[in-house]
């Protein structure tokens, strides 16, 4: 076999990686123990190498370019596709470590994910976990993740997708809003109430809510077109802390409201046509290697989805 890579090589991807995950070459010279200098040089080196500038360098910062960012992405996999190996070599396959990219929409990562954390990191206390919460849909290649949790299924064939659950539906209001606009007996009445919206930050479009027009368990779920003077886009908690405080309706996860609705501060309204439910699901890259961190925290959340759903 050809030797490719020499060990001065080797060091210097891995300084470029150091850097370009911290955003700095005095702090990847920091941890790394060598010179600003070093660090530099061996970037140029890089550079020199591939015909290919890797940073987009001032004064004040350092930032990487579309071809720095493709070169990144695949030198991390492969160093942590290394890293895994000697451990796999030397018993340690079991003692997964290193940094955990991971993007979760705002109620998903409040309710669902955050309070797992903790028992994660006590089984592998050597991974670093970094979490992104937003309703933003993000770019696996562009911006680094190893896993997100989104709400539907990928069109690109390069992602696996894993369902974690049907996290049920659920209409509510506050007590003060009821007394002041009315109840509500049926689907029309919808119509006549204030329904606090929910834009999609990715195309603005407002999110139908779901119901059984015929009856619970009565043939298939439908999207129902609502209209109100609240809005909010962004974070989908908002419209909770909304409805909490007299503004509307709002339909919601019912385990965002859980101890809304055990106390009374929120009611929950037309249940005879609810039961509907949307899916949140796990997605990850394809790789012919999953690195150890990203199988563990997989098998992690998978396993507590299903206890969760029992």
């Amino acid at each position: 076999m050809k030797r490719n890579f020499d060990d001065v090589l080797l060091g210097s991807i891995e300084l470029f990686c150091l850097a370009a995950e911290l955003g700095s070459f005095t702090q990847a010279a920091n941890t790394a123990g060598v010179t600003p200098a070093a660090v530099s040089r061996s970037v140029s080196r890089l550079e020199a190498r591939l015909g290919v500038r890797l940073f987009v360098r001032t004064t004040r910062q350092i930032r990487l370019t579309d071809g720095g960012r493709t070169y990144f992405e695949q030198c991390r996999e492969a160093l942590a596709q290394l890293v895994d190996a000697e451990r796999q070599v030397t018993g340690g396959q079991l003692k997964p470590a290193g940094l955990l990219r991971i993007s979760v929409p705002t109620p998903y990562g409040h309710y669902r994910l955050l309070p797992l954390l903790p028992e994660f990191r006590q089984r592998y206390p050597d991974v670093q976990v970094e979490v992104h919460i937003s309703n933003r849909n993000i770019d696996f290649a562009d911006e680094g993740y190893d896993l997100a949790v989104r709400g539907r299924a990928p069109t690109d064939s390069n992602l696996i997708a894993r369902k974690l659950e049907d996290a049920e539906l659920v209409l509510v209001a506050a007590p003060s809003y009821l007394k002041r606009a009315g109840k509500l007996k049926s689907l029309e009445d919808l119509q006549q109430h204030e329904c606090i919206q929910f834009e999609l930050p990715s195309t603005g479009r407002r999110i139908p809510w779901l119901f059984h027009p015929h009856g619970k368990s009565k043939g298939k779920a439908e999207d129902v077109v609502t209209n109100g003077t609240y809005s909010c886009s962004g974070d989908v908690l908002g419209i909770v802390t909304l409805a909490r405080n007299g503004a509307g309706l709002v339909q919601t996860y019912r385990y965002i409201v859980e101890q809304d609705l055990r106390d009374g501060s929120l009611l929950e309204l037309l249940p005879q046509f609810g039961g509907t439910s949307r899916p949140f699901i796990l997605l990850y890259p394809h790789a012919r290697h999953l690195s150890s961190r990203v199988r563990a925290f997989v098998d992690f959340l998978v396993e507590k989805s299903v206890q969760a759903g029992r």
